[in-house]
């Protein structure tokens, strides 16, 4: 089954359009790349691409595409195809298609994308792809649209928007292993006496609401979230016809 995610961007479509294809733009809020460049083309070729996404400080694995398709309807909807492939021996993405679709409406853009890819290393390959890697380039898909959201909408930049989630991420961090360590010192509290064992009482119940805080409270409005994008396409929306025909090749 293929990826899909959807954002509503308050945006001017122009201006998303060049966040999204250029690549000195697009490398910057898409967490999925580190680096991204336009490989040299001759006129009237298509356009193709080297990627490139750094897995450890000492491992980089990259690939190349070729931007498939552009179409641009009379509604003022843009869809943009693209095909790619990595041919490094510890990238579990072998090859894959998939579009970009921006979607214009009277307060926005929705900016959508659905891909697919065949990933390698046969059955083992495949059940890794699903249990892992498949969650977590859909997470990574829809968080890197949100902080582009952010940084259209907002104004902050990729790099603050980065930011700031690392920072809300220690806050939880501190705020979890806190109450972890105060479960942990209840013992001690209730040998206080008669205050302590009243306090002892009411010390599970209070670290476990901050706990809950930590781990399900709602990301601060500056912070980019996945759970804020759209992860399963609506009814009306349909597979753009460049890709159906992308995907007959």
């Amino acid at each position: 089954m293929g990826l899909y995610v959807e954002a509503h961007i308050r945006a001017d479509l122009d201006e998303l359009w060049s966040r999204t294809q250029e690549p000195a733009q697009h490398r910057r809020w898409d967490l999925r790349f580190s680096e991204i460049d336009y490989l040299p083309r001759a006129a009237g070729e298509p356009q193709r691409f080297r990627y490139a996404v750094r897995v450890l400080p000492f491992l980089t694995i990259s690939g190349t595409g070729i931007a498939a398709g552009e179409r641009e309807r009379p509604d003022g909807t843009r869809t943009s195809a693209l095909r790619f492939a990595s041919p490094h021996p510890l990238s579990l993405l072998a090859h894959g298609s998939g579009y970009w679709r921006y979607v214009p409406d009277a307060h926005g853009v929705r900016f959508l994308t659905g891909y697919d890819y065949r990933p390698r290393w046969g059955v083992l390959g495949a059940f890794a792809d699903r249990l892992l890697f498949r969650p977590l380039m859909g997470w990574a898909t829809a968080w890197s649209f949100d902080r582009l959201r952010l940084w259209l909408e907002r104004g902050i930049s990729p790099e603050r928007a980065r930011a700031n989630w690392l920072a809300e991420l220690a806050v939880r961090a501190l705020l979890f292993a806190g109450c972890l360590t105060g479960l942990g010192l209840e013992p001690a509290i209730g040998a206080l006496g008669r205050f302590g064992t009243g306090v002892a009482c009411l010390c599970p119940l209070l670290l476990a609401a901050v706990m809950a805080l930590a781990l399900f409270k709602a990301p601060l409005a500056r912070t980019p979230a996945a759970r804020r994008c759209l992860r399963a396409p609506a009814e009306h929306t349909r597979t753009p016809r460049v890709l159906r025909t992308l995907e007959k090749h």
